[in-house]
């Protein structure tokens, strides 16, 4: 039986071509679960974006295969950073004619195995609202909602461009001396200081109840995103905002690739607390659309994601004409509930 197929382990960064293009496989199918109307991602940009993972990150990934397809996956992502020490997520996923046979349990013991092998006491998860039984999965461990998003859509031909000219000019009027910088691709060098302190203030979302530290971005961090972000042949532009006095106050990115020209994504947008109320927040956003408007004709949605109880960022969004197009949460559970479910006890 399927069952009692073996479970196999892979280094995503050193696999097999035979390896890549199953994994690429899966990974298109369940991603067509999710986006019907998306195309797949391309086998080489996965192969590059796998052998690129940053070193500060050990992914475990073990795959369940029948004969050459892989039929369900799981993996870790274990941080090697001085925060949140105690924490790891993983991901168990397995395709829609194999659901409720076991196999998402069989999975979940290498992670735990992993957990305790790393003394993480804490495991976290996405759930997407278009497979409900990723929630249903979740929910039979007894983990907790810690945090509800979604991810927000914008259609391009619906965007009120007056209203993008508007803010802009109204924001030039109120926030005085300050200006807006665009970056195409990667920072420049010396600005990668001042530039992963600006990050930082992404630190103030919600979390809501996931009990995760502060994240502290360093130049190191930056750069090794960057490598990542760029291996697989995508495109980032950034506008940064500077105060009167040239230091960063804010900053807004998008990001994409030539594969999906039809999709962009708005990745973080952020301002210092001391700078907001100037509508730094509405310039950023505006002065994007109106690039993405004139650089990228192809391009038909903007997708990005917001927490559920971010009314700031939501409220821009939404007088955008951003609409909620996937629910998601992430999840979190003590290891030692995993334990219970798989019917193990816990370490003495």
């Amino acid at each position: 039986m399927l069952i009692q197929a073996e479970i196999r382990s892979i280094d995503l960064r050193n696999a097999s071509e035979a390896e890549y293009a199953a994994l690429s496989d899966f990974a298109n199918t369940l991603r067509a679960e999710i986006l019907p109307d998306d195309p797949p991602v391309p086998l080489e940009e996965r192969r590059r974006s796998w052998q690129s993972i940053p070193p500060v990150v050990e992914v475990p990934t073990w795959a369940l295969w029948e004969g050459g397809r892989v039929v369900a996956t799981a993996s870790a992502e274990v941080l090697k950073l001085e925060e949140n020490k105690h924490a790891m997520s993983f991901d168990v996923r397995v395709l829609p004619e194999f659901r409720r046979r076991g196999i998402a349990r069989r999975l979940l013991a290498q992670v735990l195995e992993t957990a305790r092998r790393h003394q993480r006491r804490l495991l976290i998860a996405n759930t997407s609202g278009r497979i409900p039984a990723g929630e249903a999965f979740m929910e039979r461990l007894g983990a907790e909602r810690g945090l509800e998003t979604h991810t927000n859509q914008l259609e391009l031909a619906h965007l009120d461009r007056e209203l993008v000219r508007r803010w802009q000019e109204e924001a030039r009027a109120r926030a005085l001396g300050y200006r807006l910088e665009l970056v195409e691709g990667p920072y420049p060098e010396a600005d990668y200081p001042a530039i992963a302190d600006l990050v930082n203030v992404m630190n103030t979302a919600p979390r809501d109840r996931l009990e995760v530290e502060d994240f502290t971005m360093t130049p190191e961090l930056l750069r090794h995103q960057e490598r990542s972000a760029f291996a697989s042949g995508g495109w980032r532009w950034s506008y940064f905002a500077r105060d009167p006095g040239g230091r960063l106050a804010g900053y807004t990115e998008v990001y994409g690739h030539p594969n999906r020209p039809q999709v962009i994504h708005q990745g973080a947008t952020g301002v210092r607390p001391e700078h907001r109320g100037a509508g730094l927040g509405r310039w950023l956003k505006a002065a994007m659309l109106e690039r993405i408007l004139q650089r990228q004709p192809h391009a038909r949605f903007v997708r990005t994601g917001n927490a559920d109880s971010n009314g700031p960022m939501l409220k821009i969004n939404y007088e955008l004409g951003f609409k909620p197009y996937i629910s998601s949460v992430v999840w979190q559970v003590p290891a030692d509930k995993v334990a219970g479910y798989l019917g193990e006890a816990a370490p003495g």
